[in-house]
C-alpha cells in the first residue's frame, strides 16, 4: 500500500479531510537545516495529551488521553513536519495558553472541561477562516495541527480502530446497501490499519 492510498483510507475511516496529508506524503522528513534538539517537556506532553481529549472525551469509549495522544503529536510534529508547520506547532502551545488566560483568566490546564471546549472551539473557528487564507505567511494554523493530529493518532490507535470503530475481524463480503442508523460507527478493517499509536 502506498502513502497516498493509506490517507485515502484513513479519510474514508475518520470521515474527514486529513489536512495534514502532506506529512505522509513527503514521507515525514524535516529539514537537515533545522535542529530539532529542544524535546518536548513533561508539562507539554500533559498540555497536548489535555488538548487531544478535550477534542476527542472519554465517552462510552476510550478518549484520545487514553492512546498517548501527546506523545503522538509532539513526535510527529518532531520527526514529519517541514519547519514552518513544526515552528507553528510549538508556538502554538503557548499561544493557546495565552488565549485561555485572555479569555478565562487561566491557563487551559486549570480550566474547566467546560472552559475548555468552548476555548477549542473558538480556536476552531479561528482556523477554519485562517484557512481561507492562500498565502499562510506563518504557514498552518496551530490548532488545524493539533486537531489534526489528535484525528490520525486516535483512529490510527488500537484503541480508536477497536473501541470507537465497529470492528470486525473477518467482514466477510461487500454490502453496498447495508442499513445505516444515525449514529452508527465506522468499520475498522485490520487488514487496512495503517497503524501509529
Amino acid at each position: 500500500m502506498n502513502r497516498r492510498e493509506a490517507l485515502a483510507r484513513l479519510t474514508a475511516i475518520t470521515g474527514a479531510v486529513a489536512i495534514g496529508a502532506e506529512l505522509f506524503l513527503t514521507g515525514c522528513r524535516t529539514s537537515d537545516a533545522t535542529k530539532r534538539t529542544t524535546p518536548f517537556s513533561v508539562a507539554e506532553l500533559a498540555l497536548l495529551d489535555e488538548i487531544g481529549e478535550t477534542i476527542i472525551p472519554t465517552t462510552e469509549t476510550p478518549g484520545a488521553k487514553a492512546v498517548g495522544i501527546g506523545r503522538f503529536m509532539a513526535t510527529t510534529a518532531t520527526e514529519c513536519y517541514n519547519d514552518t508547520s513544526y515552528a507553528a506547532f510549538r508556538s502554538g502551545l503557548k499561544r493557546l495558553d495565552a488565549a485561555s488566560k485572555k479569555r478565562h483568566g487561566k491557563t487551559f490546564m486549570a480550566s474547566t472541561p467546560a472552559e475548555r471546549t468552548a476555548l477549542l472551539s473558538d480556536l476552531d473557528r479561528e482556523q477554519r477562516k485562517y484557512a481561507l487564507d492562500k498565502a499562510q505567511p506563518d504557514g498552518p494554523h496551530y490548532f488545524r495541527l493539533m486537531k489534526e493530529l489528535t484525528l490520525i493518532g486516535y483512529f490510527t490507535s488500537e484503541i480508536g480502530c477497536t473501541k470507537a470503530l465497529r470492528y470486525v475481524e473477518a467482514p466477510g463480503h461487500y454490502d453496498g446497501n447495508l442499513p445505516y442508523k444515525k449514529g452508527d460507527r465506522a468499520f475498522y478493517n485490520p487488514s487496512r490499519r495503517i497503524g501509529f499509536a
